[in-house]
């Protein structure tokens, strides 16, 4: 892999931490030059340097919070100035509300998963526009989830916020293809930040979580996620656009049992 996007210009959003931090190091060490971005500015600044000291390429971390419209487009512009140019946004970062019934969900937790997720990548998206235009094209791959794809309980703010990622995903695709711009969106199940912590705090969790799963492991996100966003952001998936990979060893073809133990309790508190 190294050498696929030797010298190109990338953004990863929560690009710190779980999945982002895997697929940090994947562009890194394929040849990237990256900012890294979530709303731990340290955590990003400390991975920017651990990725530099590793792969020698250049990378910047910075404090940025998807929700917020002038701090997306600080980051759009920090990275333009910093590096002259942008080819690869990986709007990675998400929101998780607390995990209650549809019926107890608020306004303000729908609110902020959809400013983190569909008002974050919309905002970056059409920052990025006109740098990536002016390239001759580049790569955006946004994140769809299994959760939406199966209707997850207790996440319906967040299914709610996957689906009007994947739709935009698909109108960018074929509103920027004549630019050369290609949109695509991956759905990936692996060690993320709340995954890892249920695995090394909840014992037996990783075995059930995995039972299900046709490769009866969970995703690595350097080794099994970040390949695929390699892929998408590389001259290898030139003619790909539009398109929709599930990245979870086949997990979403028998899905996954979401309903939670402690159902009748919860209702009870409706």
């Amino acid at each position: 892999m190294t050498g696929l996007v030797k010298d190109k210009v990338a953004i990863v959003t929560g690009g710190a931490k779980g999945l982002g931090y895997g697929i940090s190091r994947c562009l890194a060490q394929a040849g990237a030059h990256l900012l890294i971005t979530g709303r731990d500015g340290a955590a990003a600044e400390a991975v920017a340097a651990e990725i530099t000291q590793s792969f020698g390429v250049r990378a910047i971390g910075m404090s940025a919070d998807m929700g917020v419209k002038t701090e997306v487009e600080a980051m759009i512009e920090r990275a333009v100035s910093e590096f002259g140019g942008l080819d690869i946004l990986v709007n990675n970062a998400s929101q998780l509300s607390p995990n209650v019934l549809l019926e107890q969900k608020t306004d303000e937790m729908l609110q902020r998963t959809l400013e983190i997720g569909t008002w974050g990548s919309w905002w970056a998206m059409r920052a990025a526009f006109p740098h990536m235009k002016a390239r001759g094209g580049g790569s955006i791959i946004n994140f769809y989830s299994i959760d939406a794809q199966t209707g997850a309980w207790l996440h319906a703010d967040y299914n709610m916020n996957k689906g009007a990622i994947l739709g935009l995903t698909r109108t960018a695709a074929v509103e920027w293809g004549r630019f050369n711009i290609r949109t695509n969106a991956i759905a990936p199940t692996g060690m993320g930040q709340v995954f890892a912590d249920l695995a090394e705090n909840v014992p037996g969790f990783l075995e059930m979580a995995t039972a299900s799963n046709p490769l009866k492991r969970a995703g690595d996100p350097e080794k099994d996620i970040g390949p695929v966003v390699l892929f998408l952001a590389s001259e290898m998936s030139r003619f790909v656009n539009g398109e929709l990979i599930n990245v979870d060893g086949g997990q979403h073809l028998p899905g996954y049992v979401s309903v939670p133990h402690n159902l009748a309790e919860m209702e009870a508190q409706t």
